[in-house]
């Protein structure tokens, strides 16, 4: 049920396949940490659902091509507090709670909803942040074009220490270096 709500609401703000990128993209760090099959299971099943409550977001605001307003702000960054109000009931889905939640931290204690900072952000919220924030910047939006992969990959080095953890910055970098092709065959052994 949540990830036909999470496909859904790709389709309505025009990010389709967002969600599936985005837990392809976070893998070779979690693998790089070491993380077992049954984690890797766990990300490749909750990653998709880190915007679900998005649902709680007018359409509009979504796709707004302008500035926003401070209220409007308010608004998108309710998402990750109302995914989690939908991710809770459901035992099943326990497991994506943190990716939900926390995936707007950032390691300097400036993210939401929450301000953790550091090692306080669950490890599954600050691989995925890279992640999502590296497939929104080469992804096209409403008010921005696609940045390309090296400006993409320059914004999150500079991000690492401050909006990243640095370490899975670092490793994200490197494992695009090293050719995602190498990764996808690694996790699918």
């Amino acid at each position: 049920m949540l990830a036909s709500i999470a496909r859904a609401l790709e389709q309505r703000d025009q990010t389709l396949g967002h969600g599936a990128r985005v837990a392809a993209l976070a893998e070779p760090v979690a693998l790089a940490f070491g993380w077992d099959r049954e984690r890797i299971r766990a990300l490749r099943f909750a990653a998709p659902l880190h915007d679900v409550g998005k649902v709680n977001v007018r359409p509009q605001l979504l796709g707004k091509a302008g500035p926003l307003t401070l209220e409007e702000v308010a608004e998108i960054r309710s998402h990750p507090t109302a995914g989690a109000e939908l991710v809770v009931p459901l035992r099943r889905f326990h497991d994506a709670l943190p990716y939900v939640l926390f995936h707007h931290e950032r390691w300097d204690g400036g993210g939401y909803p929450a301000g953790l900072s550091g090692r306080g952000i669950p490890m599954e919220a600050r691989i995925l942040a890279i992640a999502d924030a590296f497939d929104a910047m080469i992804s096209p939006r409403p008010y921005r074009r696609a940045l390309t992969h090296d400006h993409a990959l320059a914004e999150v080095s500079d991000g690492a220490g401050t909006q990243f953890d640095p370490v899975a910055a670092e490793l994200f970098v490197e494992a695009w270096a090293d050719g995602w092709d190498t990764w996808q065959r690694a996790a699918a052994s």
